[in-house]
């Protein structure tokens, strides 16, 4: 495995030809300058709702891990194509049938699963401890765990012109992305943060936004290489279908403040098409 985290190591290669530790320098956990950027992230996630680190991936770094993860979305990935409503769930108690917080839309793309990627750059950054740790700050956790399905921990998803995954909520409190490829047009992140709380499912005002009478729905475009941790929980979204010949490829790592989290066996062929891993 790796060799110090103090010296950049891991996985045999040097995370500073992965990161851009001279403007993100997760591997000085406790310094000035690592207190300093997580103090940014923190006060951008509190204002925003999410922050984005414009340039987090090396280029070099970010072209590899295309190379790497490409053949294998055109090969081997699950198509993931299906209507569904926000929750992705047929039924949600206390809402009838035909309540337009209901509403369905078409979500399709190409995932490949954590065990396709197995020792790769985009692995490699996952499994970095000091990545973890780095997060966990920037949230006010003690400490955040990999996801211990070998399917959900680390998915990667490609998305061809027309294709598009529509609004949802997600699972865990937080997500973190990675695009790796924008497309020539389209795929725009959209979100409305705080749509809901544990307390107040707000299916009126879910109602709201999916008809388009939200006057606070965002939408932004990410650049490549860039790092964006929003807090996806309570917080609706969805991504513009893509236009052009250039599919849009975005990293999703998956991280809790518990171990061994893994998914049921129904959301694994939900998601991913099969329940097992790969032997």
């Amino acid at each position: 495995m790796g060799t110090s985290s103090k010296a950049g190591r891991w996985f045999n290669v040097d995370i500073a030809d992965i990161i851009d530790l001279g403007c993100f320098p997760l591997d000085q956990p406790g310094s000035a300058v690592w207190q300093a950027l997580v103090a940014d992230c923190r006060h951008a996630l509190a204002e925003q709702g999410m922050f984005d680190l414009a340039g987090f991936l090396r280029p070099e770094a970010r072209a590899r891990a295309v190379a790497e993860l490409l053949p294998v979305i055109e090969s081997a990935a699950f198509t993931h194509a299906r209507r569904h409503n926000i929750y992705f769930r047929n039924e949600v108690e206390g809402l009838a049938p035909g309540h337009p917080a209901l509403l369905l839309a078409e979500t399709r793309s190409h995932t490949i699963c954590g065990d396709q990627m197995t020792g790769g750059l985009v692995e490699q950054l996952y499994e970095w401890p000091l990545f973890a740790q780095f997060l966990a700050a920037v949230m006010d956790k003690p400490v955040l765990y990999t996801m211990a399905d070998p399917l959900a921990r680390l998915n990667t998803m490609g998305y061809r012109t027309g294709e598009a995954l529509n609004w949802h909520f997600d699972r865990s409190e937080f997500t973190t992305t990675l695009l790796l490829q924008a497309p020539l047009a389209g795929g725009e992140f959209v979100f409305r943060r705080d749509l809901r709380s544990a307390d107040d499912p707000n299916y009126d005002g879910v109602a709201k936004m999916l008809t388009g009478h939200d006057p606070e729905v965002r939408q932004i475009r990410l650049s490549e290489g860039a790092l964006n941790v929003f807090r996806g929980k309570n917080t609706a979204h969805r991504v513009t279908p893509v236009e052009g010949a250039q599919m849009r490829i975005i990293s999703v790592f998956s991280f809790f403040d518990r171990p061994g989290v893994i998914f049921t066996e129904e959301e694994r062929l939900g998601f991913y098409g099969r329940a097992k891993p790969l032997t």
